[in-house]
């Protein structure tokens, strides 16, 4: 379970073929890796800081998709990603240099400060405008017609991992509004019109209509 708070942006250094599915390599970025001021310098590669930075078998979510630590060496951290996953994120669309955003699971106990997140990645949105006011921005998704039936205006919305609050949505787009700071730190900022996005739509609204579905009362 994730809550959709980017703790930081990670660098792909290397995307290998295994077979039908791939490999990630990903630098994880300095707030992930604990302080090195406490580091003595003992530690082998293929292990983490005593307070569990990072260790494999951890689940992590990469750009909202919940995947696998299967490697880890100092800063580098590896994952493995299968053809259920390839269809339908877009993580099979990422090349060596590209930025990622990074979020590991939440901790029992851990402050939910987004929206209860699985990680579970339910389709591709594309960017199809983006307005600029001031430095807040708004920008609209083009989404499947049944992923929009899953989202209200005011809901919650996970966008390549990221908690957001829907503004509008119509019968199959949606609008998001970005703040500087989510345009800073996360992969918001750089993206462009044409863009493919991962979406994750809120887990309570499934649910409903599900419930709704099978009641006859949809």
């Amino acid at each position: 379970m994730f809550t959709g708070l980017v703790e930081g942006r990670g660098i792909v250094f290397n995307i290998r073929s295994e077979g039908a599915a791939i490999r990630l390599d990903i630098d994880a970025p300095d707030q992930l890796l604990g302080n090195d001021d406490q580091n003595d310098g003992r530690k082998l590669d293929g292990e983490c800081e005593p307070d569990g930075e990072c260790w494999i078998g951890e689940s992590v979510a990469v750009n909202g998709c919940c995947v696998t630590v299967v490697e880890v060496r100092g800063r580098r951290w590896s994952f493995q990603a299968g053809t259920e996953t390839l269809s339908k994120t877009n993580l099979g669309k990422l090349a060596a240099g590209d930025a990622v955003n990074l979020e590991r699971s939440l901790p029992a106990g851990g402050r939910l400060g987004g929206h209860f997140v699985q990680g579970h990645v339910d389709g591709l949105g594309e960017v199809v405008s983006i307005e600029t006011d001031g430095e807040w921005v708004t920008m609209w998704f083009g989404v499947a017609d049944p992923l929009a039936d899953q989202m209200v205006s005011k809901g919650s919305v996970a966008v390549d991992g990221i908690s957001l609050t829907v503004v509008d949505v119509t019968r199959n787009r949606f609008s998001v509004a970005l703040i500087p700071h989510t345009l800073e730190v996360t992969t918001l900022g750089t993206r462009q019109v044409g863009d493919l996005v991962n979406i994750e739509t809120d887990i309570l609204g499934k649910y409903v209509q599900k419930f709704l579905r099978t009641t006859g009362t949809d």
